[in-house]
């Protein structure tokens, strides 16, 4: 009997002893963390922008508030089309510009004359938002809004009074069409605004009703704007930045932090990034034939859903009311180029090994990495801040695209890492490329190599690295020029010049581009080689910097190049900070004249050297 006791005292000291061993604690959070909210929204990945309003119908990107509501008057408007498209393309929800600057409200809002009501559409009995929810329903997508606290219409804007008012209306929106999943806060204004928002009025608005919503703006707090608006992450993009001190619009942080985010940041707020199919936010018969192609949507892709961020891509449904068939195809076309880059998984039934694996348990292991199961991951020890993980194939296959994704419900960690693949000839560990961060998801561009083993060298991570997923696939290589059908047309019937003062200084960029600097007080004057009736003018500024960019500007004409007169008062080059595009600017009435004069008055920054400019033509 007394052998028996010892013997099962053993027993329990060693099922004791082992289940210790097999009791591996999980990592400690680190930093600020998502919500749940947070890690679902990160899921979408991509969806689509909708800019639709009178816009649309006058042919500029920024309205004024002062067009009278009936030129919204779409013939054919199916928003079942807009999100049967989003379904086809692979995007999981529709953001829509319920209220965009003009203040025009795609619903009849009670707190507004400048709505659907007051247009001919449906004889003011329509109600875009209804119809959109119901559409997004019907085909599975999530419905988000846009609404800009900017109202240049509203007669109570710029008092203390406005604030409510914008708060009603966010409830009316939230109360009425179902389920909200993103809020859409633009920060822009003219410059001239004198109105303080209360942003925390607005924010509890939206929570009453909708706890859950994702808020965006340059300062979250859901998600943040990543600070240009064609369509690129920070190569180095963490999802975190310091909100505190900060608001929406010209008080948000600088343009470098929210491109890539702060390692210490203290609020996570990861990137979205906004970006439309077309130069510019709203349709214009003008740009059908500019829709980005494949490969600049590609380029897109990889620089925003692979750099860590949600990519939300704007399609901008034409005059009828839909979305333009050059659009939806390039949808197809982009889906499709999309599903054969990452078509075919070469890490799969493949050997990885780790320097280090935590506690050297299996619940910590690198087979986590290939399960598909978002909710495993391998992991260090504590302390063990570097570490690399070696992946065998099991035999030669050729690859030009690695995807890694950390475990973010505990932080993002990793700072900076190595990629090498196995020389098979020479029997050594080449270079292939190097990185910073990962976040939720990183994909890696890489030159096409052939190698039966890959490894990942983390050399440096704010806390112990933990990684779920990797990938590895051979993607095609891309054919088309990011600028196909992108490139600019106008008329050169008339020869012109632009006549530089003695003080002007002509920069040539890396890309070929010709900058041009000139001094704030000397203008641009444009001579025709003969007179001619001019219907406007385009303007293309520097499209890698803010500094020194016209904003606003006046124009004049001229016969002789000594008498002016004014064609253009207060002009403002819409949203030019924002998206550097070329802009195309037609004049109230076309004028004859051999000269053109454009002022300028207000610049996006101030900058020493004066204001700066790439090209500028003529509209006849």
């Amino acid at each position: 009997m007394k052998k028996k006791t010892g013997l099962m005292s053993i027993m329990l000291v060693l099922i004791t002893l082992f289940s210790c061993k097999t009791e591996v604690k999980e990592p400690t959070a680190y930093g600020a963390l998502p919500t749940e909210q947070q890690l679902k929204w990160q899921e979408l990945e991509y969806y689509m922008f909708i800019h639709f309003g009178p816009n649309t119908f006058t042919d500029v990107e920024w309205g004024d508030g002062k067009e009278s509501p009936e030129v919204f008057n779409p013939t054919n408007l199916n928003t079942d089309q807009w999100a049967a498209t989003a379904k086809a393309a692979g995007m999981k929800a529709i953001i829509i510009t319920a209220k965009h600057h003009d203040g025009f409200c795609l619903w009849p809002s009670e707190y507004s004359t400048h709505t659907v009501r007051e247009s001919k559409w449906k004889d003011g009995k329509g109600d875009i938002l209804k119809d959109l929810a119901e559409s997004c329903k019907k085909y599975g997508l999530l419905l988000g809004v846009y609404l800009s606290p900017w109202d240049q219409n509203h007669p109570a804007y710029n008092t203390p009074e406005y604030n409510q008012i914008f708060a009603n209306t966010l409830n009316e929106v939230h109360s009425n069409y179902g389920d909200i999943f993103e809020q859409w806060f633009d920060g822009a204004n003219d410059g001239t605004s004198k109105q303080v928002y209360d942003w925390d009025l607005f924010h509890k608005t939206v929570f009453e009703k909708h706890p859950h919503a994702i808020i965006f703006s340059d300062v979250g707090p859901g998600c943040r704007w990543v600070g240009n608006e064609r369509g690129y992450a920070g190569e180095t993009n963490w999802s975190m930045i310091n909100a505190e001190g900060y608001t929406p619009g010209a008080n948000a942080p600088d343009i470098k932090t929210l491109n890539e985010g702060l390692p210490d940041g203290k609020d996570w707020i990861p990137a979205e990034v906004d970006v439309s199919i077309r130069p510019g936010w709203f349709y214009s018969p003008a740009t059908d034939d500019k829709v980005k192609s494949v490969s600049h949507l590609m380029d897109i892709y990889y620089s925003s859903v692979g750099r860590n961020g949600n990519l939300l891509l704007n399609v901008p449904p034409d005059r009828r009311g839909q979305i333009h068939a050059n659009d939806s195809i390039r949808l197809m076309e982009f889906k499709e180029a999309r599903e054969k880059a990452l078509k075919i998984n070469l890490a799969k039934d493949v050997k990885a090994t780790a320097s280090n694996t935590r506690g050297n348990s299996d619940k910590y292991s690198t087979s986590n990495l290939f399960d598909g199961d978002k909710s495993t991951y391998w992991a260090t020890d504590d302390g063990i801040k570097t570490a690399s993980i070696e992946v065998d194939f099991g035999k030669t296959v050729v690859f030009n695209r690695i995807l890694l994704q950390e475990y973010i419900a505990l932080g993002q960690r990793i700072a900076e890492f190595d990629v090498k693949y196995w020389n098979d000839k020479e029997q050594i560990w080449n270079d292939l490329t190097s990185a910073t961060t990962i976040g939720y998801k990183r994909i890696l561009c890489t030159p096409q190599v052939s190698s039966s083993k890959i490894k990942i060298d983390i050399s440096k991570s704010l806390a112990e690295p933990l990684l779920n997923n990797l990938e590895v696939y051979n993607a095609p290589e891309n054919i088309s020029s990011i600028a196909e059908g992108e490139k600019q047309t106008s008329r050169k019937d008339v020869k012109f010049v632009i006549k530089p003062s003695k003080d002007i200084v002509t920069t040539k960029k890396k890309d070929g581009t010709i900058l041009y600097t000139e001094k704030k007080e000397k203008p641009i004057i444009i001579e025709m080689d003969r007179e001619s009736l001019i219907r406007g003018l385009k303007f293309t500024p520097d499209i890698s910097g803010q500094k020194g960019t016209i904003q606003r500007y006046n124009c004049y004409y001229s016969f002789n190049g000594m008498e002016w007169k004014t064609v253009i008062t207060n002009g403002i080059f819409n949203n030019i900070k924002n998206n550097p595009m070329t802009q195309e600017v037609l004049f109230p009435t076309a004028v004859r004249a051999k000269f053109i004069k454009i002022e300028p008055i207000v610049l996006t920054e101030s900058n020493d050297d004066g204001y700066t400019y790439c090209t500028i033509d003529v509209i006849l």
